[in-house]
């Protein structure tokens, strides 16, 4: 298992933070920084500006949004990443959700699964380089009634093959990434509830003609060091209230569907009626500290290595740490103790 960085959102007011925290992660042998993006900064701009100070560590969006750019665009930013990092680009793809493809990018949010499956096809095709065209329910290149032409990438990215992560919470996502991309980035992973999951995107390997092996398993787990693993899961609260509570509304919400097949149905509805009601105190209190240990690496070096050991038994393979705490030497004392964890832990790879 090898251990990655997650950055979230830039533009939150730590961005000089977020700089050295990926240049830590870098000097510490880490083998990937994620960078997000949902309706502020754009996933690109930041990955550049990383790659830019950095020497060995590959850059990653966790995500791209699909409704955002056509894939063919996709394509041209992923060439230009991979070639201004010297071949360190990962991309991550994700649909987002109803609220921001439809509020933001006046895209409906309508058979995700299926124009995924079309938009990772066309970015592929894209990447090698090939004239492009394509025919399918969502997307037709080139136009057949006007002007336009069969045309081919002219940036050659450093490798044959850019890497291609989904984001997948539900179980037919799920399948779908093990069918066609090579690696999952996942959110809120237990290595207790992750049995289910994991069949799922099993499952799309087997459809595929495919096993695990080689296939990257990423979860991002919040990282809070400390001697009392329970005051250490405090600042995880806010974080977890957010996307279980306000990521979508009362009838769609990927986030909270998942803490309800985790075993917490009634947890999740109250987080999300009082998170959507604005009584966030409330939805923060009312998260089970089951769920948080569950869901995030708390306590001492010695309690994360334990949860390393038990997450890489668990098939992750990657493990992106999302430091809670905004000061910088808290964020990098955090990086460097999860690096001493994994040796602790024994499953470095």
């Amino acid at each position: 298992m090898k251990l990655g960085l997650n950055l979230g959102y830039w533009g939150a007011g730590n961005d000089a933070a977020n700089l050295e925290l990926a240049k830590e992660a870098d000097r510490l042998g880490f083998s990937v920084v994620w960078a997000a993006e949902a309706y502020g900064s754009d996933a690109p701009t930041v990955l550049a500006w990383v790659a830019a100070q950095t020497e060995r560590i590959d850059v990653g969006s966790a995500i791209f949004q699909i409704p955002a750019r056509t894939p063919a665009m996709a394509a041209m930013t992923a060439a230009t990443l991979d070639t201004l990092s010297g071949g360190r680009f990962r991309m991550g793809l994700g649909v987002s959700g109803p609220q921001v493809s439809e509020g933001w990018h006046g895209v409906r949010f309508d058979k995700p699964l299926a124009r995924t499956r079309e938009y990772v096809e066309i970015v592929r095709r894209a990447l090698t380089r090939e004239k492009l065209r394509f025919e399918g329910e969502h997307y037709t290149l080139p136009l057949p009634d006007g002007p336009g032409k069969a045309l081919q990438l002219t940036v050659h990215p450093v490798r044959e093959r850019i890497p291609v992560y989904l984001a997948a919470v539900g179980p037919k996502n799920l399948e779908l990434a093990g069918e066609i991309a090579d690696g999952w980035l996942a959110i809120f992973f237990s290595p207790e509830f992750s049995a289910e999951s994991l069949a799922s995107v099993r499952a799309g390997r087997e459809k595929a003609g495919k096993s695990m092996e080689g296939f990257d398993v990423v979860p991002t787990m919040p990282l809070v060091v400390g001697e009392d693993w329970t005051a250490c899961a405090d600042p995880v609260r806010a974080y977890t209230a957010l996307y279980v509570g306000g990521m979508g509304s009362r009838k769609q919400n990927f986030y909270n569907n998942l803490m309800v097949r985790m075993g917490f149905p009634a947890q999740a509805e109250e987080i999300q009626e009082k998170y959507l009601s604005r009584d966030y105190a409330g939805a923060m209190a009312a998260i089970p500290l089951e769920f948080l240990d569950a869901t995030a690496l708390l306590g001492s070096k010695e309690r994360i290595a334990d949860k390393m050991r038990a997450l890489a038994a668990a098939g992750v393979t990657t493990l992106s740490v999302s430091p809670m705490l905004q000061d910088l030497e808290q964020g990098i004392a955090g990086l460097r103790t999860a690096a001493e964890a994994l040796d602790l832990a024994g499953v470095g790879s």
